[in-house]
């Protein structure tokens, strides 16, 4: 159990001026979500308190949310047992990904002005300019901002959010993966062929190069999974 309260200490950002519910729940869910705390550990809630020297009410609020999310399960006489994902997970909801993130990118690409363009175009070149520059963190944030993006000007507001939430399951992966290898000029690459895709008003480009996009996105992460014996 030590280990798995340092690993969650770990994720813990405590400089942030925000609740403390709140950063417990991040910091449990980063932390199941990559593994940390393996599938059917059981979370002792009054131990966890003692170890972390904090009361039990954040971490019960914590575990409510997480319970919320499928990643925990409360079993009558046992307590809390974490479910954490899978590989099998991951390959769903990137089959869903796919679809959202194509429709968004369609529609996105019929609503959108030439001035948006240039915006998105601009976004791109900033993205190169960072990425030239060997600063990963900031091309991360950069490629949150192309997404989002993409998503704000499909006026698909509903799309958005199932989006949102979906990837917030495996963007810590994401990270990992792209700071870790070459994933990250290959991703840019990629989505220069989407801008291009949209500028032309190719919808067979921008439905062939999304799905191949998301594609190796899944492959990077399943392997970084698989890694961590996340099957």
């Amino acid at each position: 159990m030590d280990k798995i309260v340092n690993a969650v200490a770990k994720n813990l950002d405590l400089s942030q001026n925000r609740p403390i519910k709140e950063l417990i729940y991040e910091a449990l869910r980063k932390t199941i979500i990559l593994g940390d705390i393996p599938a059917g550990v059981r979370i002792n809630e009054k131990y966890f308190s003692e170890m972390m020297n904090i009361s039990r009410t954040p971490i019960r609020y914590a575990l409510k949310r997480l319970a919320d999310e499928d990643l925990v399960i409360r079993k009558p006489g046992i307590g809390v047992i974490v479910k954490g994902i899978s590989v099998k997970d991951a390959y769903e909801i990137y089959a869903i990904r796919k679809e959202l993130d194509a429709l968004a990118t369609r529609q996105a690409m019929r609503l959108m002005t030439t001035d948006e363009f240039e915006q998105l175009n601009q976004l791109l070149l900033a993205t190169n300019h960072l990425n030239e520059a060997g600063d990963v963190t900031a091309v991360l944030q950069k490629f949150s901002e192309f997404n989002q993006f993409i998503y704000d000007k499909s006026q698909m507001y509903r799309l958005k959010t199932i989006a949102v939430e979906l990837q917030a399951y495996l963007i810590y992966f994401r990270d990992i993966c792209i700071r870790s290898t070459d994933r990250c000029d290959l991703a840019l690459a990629e989505h220069w062929l989407i801008y291009r895709g949209m500028l032309n008003q190719d919808i067979n480009q921008i439905n062939l190069i999304t799905h191949e996009h998301l594609n190796h996105s899944l492959d990077f992460i399943v392997k970084e999974m698989r890694h961590r014996h996340l099957e």
